[in-house]
């Protein structure tokens, strides 16, 4: 049985990523489509409800329907972007050992865990970003708080004396703003490559979310400024696509003083879709190969795989056994197949 189980260094994991997405786009994509197209579907259901309470002149009713519905929206995404990047790390695990997978094969392995995963990426989220919003909270509340009590000042004495002072409280509150976002960012970055190898190893190994924490920060110890490396790739790629499929539909806001037309904005959205679909499960794909890597570095898990595949070593305990081929080999579709 081939496998890609070998150290590698970073050019050697891009170049794998490259070539598992190439001949596994079928199935990588086709399990990351149905989170860009649940975006896409509400989207344009809140577009479409948008348009229609602004027909009927409902201006207090369209701002309560954005705020219902973004809530909504994320809470329905979060759900299924979890289950999406969870699907796509047991389908790399599969592929990079040489075994068959399949997108139901996929789902059908991490939905009775759905909730450990949603978990684990929970904690992560309130981790790394925690001090991001706190300090655009802090930011925002400050321009509010000193805006609205300049103008019950002015309203006492003059505009003219207020103005000067409220230009100076928000040009210092944004000089602060900028000088913390440094170190603030750092600290997001760097959390942020601490926990990277948490949810791959959660998948991988069936973890609980809280040892699966503790063990993604262990094998990311040495590897963290790679996995930097292959974060800027990945953004830069989006970045650049987004650039060049959208640059018309950014001209056309800017010509038209910020506003955009229904059919633009479906449009819009209509090739968000895309380029979700194609470039979703491109980082999941590179965190998963790190994963497998730091394993082979650290542990010689190469070899261990080599001898429980020969049937030299007795199998692991089902409890702490991590989920194996065996499921998706029963799977009578070929890989990229629904059913």
């Amino acid at each position: 049985m081939e496998t890609g189980l070998r150290p590698m260094n970073l050019g050697e994991i891009l170049d794998r990523t490259a070539q598992l997405y190439r001949t596994n786009f079928v199935l990588f994509a086709g399990i990351f489509v149905i989170y860009s197209g649940v975006v896409l579907v509400l989207n344009l259901l809140a577009l479409g409800v948008e348009e229609l309470l602004k027909s009927l002149h409902m201006a207090g009713a369209l701002i309560w329907m954005r705020l219902g519905s973004g809530l909504m929206e994320l809470l329905v995404l979060f759900l299924l972007l979890g289950a999406a990047v969870a699907a796509i790390c047991r389908a790399v695990a599969w592929v990079h050992l040489g075994e068959r997978a399949t997108i139901r094969g996929a789902y059908q392995s991490i939905l009775p865990r759905l909730g450990r995963y949603l978990w684990l990426m929970t904690i992560t989220a309130v981790a790394v970003w925690t001090p991001v919003a706190l300090l655009y909270a802090g930011y925002f509340a400050t321009i509010v708080f000193y805006t609205k009590k300049l103008g019950t000042h002015a309203a006492a004495q003059s505009a003219a004396a207020a103005h000067p002072m409220a230009i100076a409280i928000v040009g210092v509150a944004t000089v602060v703003f900028i000088l913390l976002l440094i170190p603030v960012g750092a600290y997001t970055i760097w959390m942020g490559l601490r926990y990277a190898l948490a949810l791959p190893a959660c998948v991988v190994e069936n973890l609980s979310a809280l040892k699966a924490l503790r063990r993604g920060v262990e094998l990311s110890k040495g590897s963290r400024g790679r996995i930097f490396v292959l974060g800027l790739l990945i953004g830069a790629i989006k970045l650049g696509l987004v650039l060049i499929t959208q640059s018309f539909i950014f001209f056309a806001i800017f010509k038209h003083h910020g506003q955009a037309g229904a059919g633009l904005t479906i449009l819009s959205q209509m090739i968000s879709f895309f380029t979700n679909t194609f470039l979703g499960p491109i980082y999941a794909t590179g965190i998963t190969l790190f994963y497998y890597d730091q394993r082979v570095r650290r542990e010689g898990y190469d070899i261990e795989w080599m001898m429980q595949a020969a049937g030299l070593t007795a199998p692991a305990p089902p409890a702490a056994a991590s989920m194996t081929a065996s499921e998706p080999a029963s799977e009578p579709a070929q890989s990229g197949e629904m059913a």
